[in-house]
């Protein structure tokens, strides 16, 4: 067996957690989040977390759990909806909140993955999201420059993967999972399933294993987040 894979996923993060990590977390609401993992960090008691996801989970699931924890000290997001609690924390001024628009917040994640230190942009000039930052113009337009962000840890969910780390994410739960895996100093994967290399078809790799340092099976929840039903018609 790989030296890669773990029993579950408190071994798996075993040795890599310490106060004022920052931590990226793969998932798009509550489609495609290393809930496992979210959880295992929440036991492990780390503090001070600067949490790098698209949002903040919802109240008691997700990334919620560690805001209901206070284990976490900023968020770098683009959606915050769906969570109570964590509005409750950001009024009160106990919780600090880095606002990015979504397509920024991707490609700065890819660039930081891809060694990419900073980049131009023409989202959020003229507003809040610009001010401090350098301005550049280019063929008549002016642009912003964002900065590339990596993390110390990021914990992914992915579909099937294989012992040496090749993951393959379903649908649109590839989302935010890829990039941030290529983004983080380590990575943590959990999958649906685990099986043993060559069981994976190299034509459909998202991301390659040398990105990934750890993974665990895990079997999830995969919660609705907003269920919507209507009445049978006759």
């Amino acid at each position: 067996m790989s030296k890669k894979v773990y029993n579950n996923a408190h071994d798996a993060l075993e040795g890599l957690t310490f106060d004022g990590m920052t931590v990226m977390s793969g998932g798009f609401g509550l489609c495609g989040i290393p809930e496992n993992l979210i959880a295992a960090l929440r036991d492990s008691g780390v503090k001070d977390i600067t949490a790098i996801s698209n949002n903040a989970g919802v109240d008691g699931f997700g990334l919620g759990l560690l805001l209901e924890t206070r284990q976490i000290k900023k968020m770098m997001s683009s959606y915050v909806g769906e969570n109570k609690e964590f509005e409750r924390q950001y009024l009160a001024g106990e919780l600090e909140l880095e606002f990015n628009p979504q397509g920024t917040l991707a490609e700065r994640i890819r660039a930081g993955g891809a060694g990419i230190p900073g980049f131009y942009t023409k989202t959020g000039v003229g507003t809040v999201i610009a001010e401090g930052k350098p301005h550049q113009e280019f063929d008549g337009e002016t642009y912003i420059m964002e900065t590339g962000l990596t993390s110390d840890l990021s914990i992914v969910k992915a579909w099937r993967g294989d012992t040496e780390g090749n993951l393959i994410f379903k649908a649109t739960a590839k989302n935010f999972n890829p990039m941030m895996a290529m983004a983080g100093k380590v990575t943590v994967a959990e999958v649906d399933e685990l099986c043993a290399p060559g069981g994976l078809d190299p034509n459909f790799i998202h991301v390659p294993g040398i990105f990934v340092q750890r993974i665990v099976e895990a079997k999830c929840e995969k919660r609705i987040e907003q269920l919507t039903t209507r009445e049978r018609s006759a």
